[in-house]
């Protein structure tokens, strides 16, 4: 039985994926799969994603709708950032932090172990295993341990970790050196995972196409090449199965548009006053939670937001559908126990930035020009996904749309083990060795539209979303 390894690039475009940039990279995908129509989930950020990957869900489903976002059943009037010592707040209170089993939970009940290493923000890191205190595996991140008393046992034996920089690398060799020589030698988990910050920082810093990012790209790329080698070297390439992905696209910054900001001053009062709308600002895309069961309300704020040249798409859930001109939330994955009432991604466009790479967009924060992410952009919905080993084909490239959900039911048929009825990902068995040929695959695209006369103007917006069998895919979203 072969052990499965996954490397995550964060904010890793398919365009940055070439010789000059990423040799290794590059050469492993020439010799294994590339998923050439892989898909991120909405919104498009991190901690979003990360929890999708770990869960095989929709965002509706894991309830994890944000890098910031309301949990109602923690703080019903106040937006929290996704971070460790937030996270580990909400468990502390008996609220679970995800609402779906990750693979890190389905793995123990089989005696298996899911390891992971993250050098991002803690809040993607602690959401790879958040009960790992009770239910085995471990996380590593640079300010903490699940379990705690893995952190300090760490720093004795292989040093305090490199301080951040925004060119994160220090920080990803040291990942590496823990992962070659404690995580996979010694403890042997079915599953390890070590997700790199780059090019993520430095793009959110300096921009897509940036000598910073380059630079970022290359580091990173080259660490990875070291993992690589460390499995050959060791004996275990032939019995590893390795999986390259990013967690989301990029964009570059083309305007500003502080939603929260805005929505008061058109005189939405914050949560916890009558009438009361929560914001939770993530990019390019903004979660508004506005009184539950006040449809009015959830109504005349819809109106608004469709009359700003920075709005883009507008999804309502279920206790507030019916509102004319929005689209339903289950139809981006985004309807569930803790779903926004209405969530917005910001306006974008195919323009291309300085460095050459297209996709430009409004953002709810950040520099004009510097990179961002969150919106339904074809640019931040496309990521990478590559993968190579005993249990792949070789030399492929397919065409079949895949996500992010698909990777823990993909790796829990690789290992044999079930676990993945209920997920809303799908096993990727077109890119297994014993599957059928990824051509043979059905598949098709819809597109959903949506329209109401403002007066002044029409708002009319669209979703094209693309299908295989019961799982679905967001290509893009954008006013129109």
């Amino acid at each position: 039985m072969s052990s499965v390894l996954v490397f995550v690039f964060d904010g890793l475009q398919p365009t940055q994926v070439n010789a000059r940039l990423m040799p290794n990279l590059s050469a492993f995908a020439a010799t294994g799969m590339t998923f050439v129509n892989h898909h991120a989930v909405f919104p498009s950020v991190t901690r979003v994603n990360c929890s999708s990957m770990v869960t095989g869900t929709d965002p509706g489903r894991h309830g994890l709708a944000g890098n910031r976002l309301l949990i109602r059943e923690f703080d019903p009037h106040n937006a929290m950032g996704a971070m460790e010592p937030e996270l580990a707040k909400v468990a502390k209170s008996g609220v679970p932090v995800l609402l779906a089993p990750t693979l890190a939970e389905i793995l123990a009940r089989h005696s298996k172990e899911y390891v992971a290493i993250g050098v991002g923000t803690s809040g993607n890191a602690y959401l790879h295993n958040p009960t790992a205190e009770d239910s085995g595996g471990a996380t590593i991140h640079p300010t903490f341990t699940l379990p705690g008393n893995l952190h300090e046992s760490l720093i004795d034996r292989f040093g305090p970790w490199p301080g951040e920089q925004v060119v994160n690398t220090p920080r990803l060799a040291h990942a590496v050196r823990i992962m070659t020589e404690y995580v996979i030698p010694e403890r042997d988990p079915a599953v390890a995972l070590i997700w790199s910050s780059e090019p993520d920082k430095a793009q959110h810093a300096s921009g897509v196409g940036s000598s910073l990012s380059d630079t970022a790209i290359k580091e990173a790329d080259g660490q990875f090449g070291d993992v690589l080698r460390w499995l050959q070297e060791a004996g275990r390439a032939d019995k590893t199965d390795v999986i390259v992905v990013s967690d989301h696209g990029y964009s570059t910054i083309g305007g500003n548009a502080s939603v929260e900001t805005l929505v008061r001053e058109a005189g939405f009062p914050p949560g916890g006053e009558p009438g009361g709308v929560v914001v939770a600002q993530n990019g390019g895309a903004a979660l508004l939670y506005t009184p539950p069961g006040d449809l009015e309300i959830a109504r005349r704020l819809a109106l608004w937001l469709m009359g700003q040249p920075w709005c883009g798409t507008i999804t309502a859930s279920d206790s507030v559908a019916g509102i004319t001109g929005t689209l339903p939330a289950s139809l981006v994955g985004n309807e569930g126990p803790r779903a926004p009432e209405l969530t917005v991604s910001l306006l974008w466009d195919s323009a291309a930035n300085a460095a050459g790479y297209p996709g430009t967009a409004y953002a709810t924060y950040g520099e004009r020009g510097t990179g961002q992410h969150g919106s339904m952009s074809r640019h931040e919905m496309n990521n990478i996904l590559f993968a190579a080993g005993p249990s792949f084909k070789s030399n492929l490239r397919s065409e079949t749309p895949s996500g992010n959900m698909d990777l823990a039911p993909t790796i829990l048929r690789i290992l044999g083990i079930s676990g993945g009825a209920d997920m809303h990902g799908r096993v990727l068995e077109e890119v297994l060795s014993d599957g059928p040929e990824p051509d043979d695959v059905d598949w098709h695209t819809e597109t959903h539209q949506s329209e109401v006369d403002l007066g002044s103007e029409v708002y009319h917006q669209r979703i094209k979303i693309s299908t295989v069998g019961s799982t679905s895919y967001i290509d893009e979203g954008n006013r129109i």
